[in-house]
């Protein structure tokens, strides 16, 4: 049914008021919208599983390829870079292709490639296969967002998306949490052969429940030309430039966090790894219902000011962060709280900094969304080592995450001029949270 909706509604399909376009979210049902919900968050979902289930066995991987801490985090970052890459090269492939051949694609990728992670006999290996699952990753997030651009528009594009985010948001809750169960009955390979099992059903879900919904009459023409001026008009508006890099600042702290804190709690701090998995879940939370009060505080404040506060806050959490890492005042707790801090604020500031951005170039949103996320996957992969450079405890964390906040602080008030952000669909900026 989906695929006939699909089929039988294109451009220029008018309902009963001549100036509004019919898309074929439009048309489907309750049930189909909840089906299709259902088959894009589990593509989503696949990316923060990806990115997170392994890594409570960060210290486990360590000791069985007998590597250096520093080398393990590397494979975090290959994850991230093949990540930014693929968005890159995804999302203007699906507009000329089509979505189903990069997604099906993209999940065959990861498919081989966590099954090879399994028997990955080094860590030069391991790093290397990682770039692998971050490309099919790419490919996931990259099309499941595409969908939702060609099947609604408006209110309803913006509650689609809302509940697409709230999976994006779940899953590293539950990543670290299932990773955790995993290891309490097999050791880190196994992990990555239950990410090759998930990839499965999600390339046969994907095959039999996604129909193409890019017509071809729809498809981008002119070639790598045409995608290559897109990106020169991008990167020569200030104010777009700006907002990229508050969102990747902020997400390099939110991966130093990411890439450190397995070491920090369970070597430092003595946590195992179910231990490790409630810690990191409890973060993720609080960074969540960060994301969905901001949809409140829209009501009140505008994007800026949401973002700008936001970013102050992160940045006087970061410095405290550091100071409880330096002295060890109040031990784990003080450690957490301000850690779970940083992470509340970046919960404002994400979904903010990307409104903005989008808002500017609604002509090439798809483009736009690519290079946003590249950027900020991109930074975020070479926060991850650059913590490790220094060791891989708690100071070397803190001090990484809060020198993002306040980098993300210090473009937000010097780079971005502020006289040219103007307003923000409300649509738009509900959907990016």
């Amino acid at each position: 049914m989906m695929k006939q909706l699909v089929d039988k509604t294109g451009p220029g399909t008018k309902v009963e008021d001549p100036t509004e376009e019919v898309l074929p979210g439009d048309l489907m049902t309750n049930r189909q919208r909840a089906q299709l919900v259902l088959v894009l968050g589990a593509l989503i979902a696949i990316g923060p599983l990806t990115i997170d289930m392994y890594l409570p066995a960060l210290p486990a991987i360590t000791t069985g390829l007998q590597t250096t801490e520093t080398a393990v985090q590397l494979t975090l970052t290959g994850t991230l870079v093949g990540l930014a890459l693929g968005q890159l090269l995804i999302g203007p492939l699906s507009d000329v292709v089509g979505r189903r051949m990069p997604l099906l694609a993209g999940l065959v990728a990861h498919i081989v490639a966590s099954v090879l992670c399994v028997f990955a006999p080094n860590i030069a290996v391991l790093g290397a296969l990682r770039v692998l699952q971050g490309l099919g990753v790419a490919a996931a997030t990259v099309v499941a967002t595409a969908v939702v651009r060609d099947l609604f528009s408006g209110a309803s594009f913006a509650r689609i998306f809302s509940r697409l985010m709230l999976v994006m948001g779940l899953a590293p809750i539950l990543a670290p949490t299932l990773g955790s169960g995993l290891l309490s009955w097999t050791d880190w390979r196994g992990v990555f052969a239950a990410l090759a099992v998930l990839g499965a059903l999600l390339i046969v879900v994907a095959a039999l429940k996604l129909p193409e919904t890019l017509p071809v009459a729809r498809r981008r023409h002119g070639g790598i030309g045409a995608t290559m001026r897109d990106y020169r008009g991008l990167l020569n508006d200030r104010a777009f430039v700006g907002l990229v890099l508050v969102a990747g600042l902020a997400m390099a702290a939110l991966f130093a966090y990411v890439s450190g804190s397995s070491f920090v709690l369970q070597r430092e701090y003595g946590l195992d790894e179910q231990e490790f998995g409630l810690a990191f879940g409890a973060g993720a939370v609080g960074l969540i219902a960060a994301t969905q009060f901001n949809v409140r505080l829209l009501r009140r404040f505008t994007p800026q000011q949401i973002l700008v506060s936001a970013l102050i806050a992160g940045t006087a959490a970061g410095l405290l962060l550091v100071m409880f890492a330096v002295t060890g005042f109040g031990g784990l707790g003080t450690l957490l709280a301000s850690l779970w801090l940083v992470l509340a604020a970046t919960g404002l500031a994400m979904p903010n900094a990307p409104a903005l951005a989008m808002s500017r170039h609604s002509e090439a949103a798809g483009t736009a969304a690519a290079l946003l996320g590249a950027v900020q996957f991109g930074i975020g992969a070479l926060s991850a080592p650059l913590a490790g450079l220094f060791g891989t405890g708690s100071v070397p964390m803190a001090v990484v995450i809060a020198g993002g906040m306040a980098a993300s602080l210090l473009v937000m008030l010097f780079v971005v001029p502020r006289a040219s952000l103007g307003t923000v669909d409300p649509d738009l900026a509900v959907a990016l949270h």
